[in-house]
């Protein structure tokens, strides 16, 4: 795994009272732990190397002061899009890294289709040009999953999904 590989990795952030509140590179791990506004709870068995030091990267990071987080809504983003997806095409359900996806309008824009979180998905290069300017029933192909909006509940069922990787997130994902 290359150094950049590394600084990708998922890190789990937690509010000052324990209770996870977000999922974020390393890399932004490794900023909030050296400004000082966060500790590391558990630490990665990766570690980067500078000039001077060697650097264990996080697993869990933990606020130092409360943050009051609103009820808020996830931004519309084809980033979004790809994380509520899990990086899967919704058509032939391979799992692929961002780049190789694109985002489909699954009622296509020429036919009034909105930019919406309930009309895009995650879609591969080839699947995208298969379907075309037709919709999924048009083209002989069905979707994985109805797409939702980004949600709470959507948010707390990633950080489950990756923690069955992270062995070291599981007890802080205790619902």
């Amino acid at each position: 795994m290359t150094s950049g590989n590394r600084l990708h990795r998922s890190v789990l952030v937690l509010n000052a009272s324990y209770e996870p509140i977000n999922v974020c590179a390393a890399r932004r791990a490794l900023v909030l732990v050296m400004k000082g506004v966060a500790s590391t709870e558990e630490h990665a068995s990766i570690v980067i190397h500078s000039a001077r030091q060697i650097i264990r990267l996080p697993s869990v990071i933990r606020l130092l002061e409360y943050r009051r987080i609103p009820h808020q809504t996830r931004a519309l983003s084809r980033k979004n899009i790809l994380v509520r997806d899990r990086y899967t095409c919704q058509y032939c359900h391979r799992t692929a890294p961002g780049v190789d996806l694109t985002l489909d309008h699954v009622i296509p824009r020429s036919r009034a289709g909105e930019t919406t979180w309930e009309n895009l998905v995650a879609c591969c290069h080839t699947c995208n040009n298969k379907k075309g300017n037709r919709t999924p029933e048009e083209a002989g192909m069905r979707l994985g999953r109805q797409p939702r909006p980004f949600s709470l509940h959507t948010s707390r069922h990633l950080m489950r999904l990756l923690a069955k990787s992270d062995q070291q997130w599981q007890k802080y994902l205790f619902y």
